[in-house]
């Protein structure tokens, strides 16, 4: 089985502080348990990359390139794949949904992925089992 991984479950696993950073611990334990395939692509690692350095320094780009990064596999983006993801986004016409995002459910789908490490619930919007499961709302029964 593979697994997607997405920047908002990096950053949760390596930041401390984020409210999402021990179900990110969690869930990375299962992964790597089970031996999944870990699949990402650059422009994830681009945004990953980025979002370390700028919130969590040089440090946290060193623990992701040396403990994180060599466990994934990752898919590079061509010129194809960049374009329907540029054709998603503008199709799309969601001020927050990301150009990184819409390639990354195009490689999925490529890829025949249906799993996704991360916190982001526009990869649930498009139909993907997110892990770990969001938390269910209670529902005020009365």
């Amino acid at each position: 089985m593979s697994c997607f991984v997405d920047t908002s479950a990096v950053y949760a696993l390596l930041d401390a502080d984020d409210v999402n950073h021990l179900p990110a611990k969690g869930e990375w334990r299962v992964l790597l348990e089970r031996d999944e395939t870990l699949a990402t692509t650059n422009y994830v690692l681009v945004e990953t990359l980025a979002l370390l350095q700028h919130r969590l320094g040089l440090v946290a780009v060193r623990t992701f390139q040396d403990d994180i990064l060599p466990l994934l596999t990752v898919e590079w983006v061509d010129p194809a794949m960049h374009s329907a993801g540029t054709s998603a986004l503008l199709a799309a016409q969601r001020r927050g949904l990301s150009l990184v995002d819409c390639v990354s459910f195009e490689s999925m789908r490529r890829l025949g992925v249906r799993d996704v490490f991360a916190f982001d619930t526009h990869f649930g919007e498009q139909g993907f089992l997110v892990r770990p499961a969001p938390p269910r709302r209670r529902t005020d029964r009365r």
